[in-house]
């Protein structure tokens, strides 16, 4: 019960310090947000932005990540 709960609050951590470090670097990122594939509309004073690009980049990532981190908790 105690080891599971601290693979718990590693991948926790883990998760956090990635979080802290994308949010620390996001005005580096310029690139992310603006892939080809997110979509863009301007009519007149209104703007509608869904970046379905980004998303699935991002989506992608994690999940990597997170196969990564369960594959290395399941063999403890």
């Amino acid at each position: 019960m105690i080891k599971v709960l601290g693979n718990y609050l590693v991948v926790a951590g883990i998760c956090l310090l990635i979080l802290g470090l994308l949010l620390q670097t996001g005005a580096r990122l310029k690139w992310l947000g603006r892939l080809p594939g997110d979509i863009i509309i301007h009519k007149g004073s209104f703007t509608f932005y869904f970046p379905l690009a980004t998303s699935l980049v991002l989506s992608l990532v994690l999940s990597l990540v997170l196969f990564i981190i369960l594959k290395l908790i399941g063999k403890n």
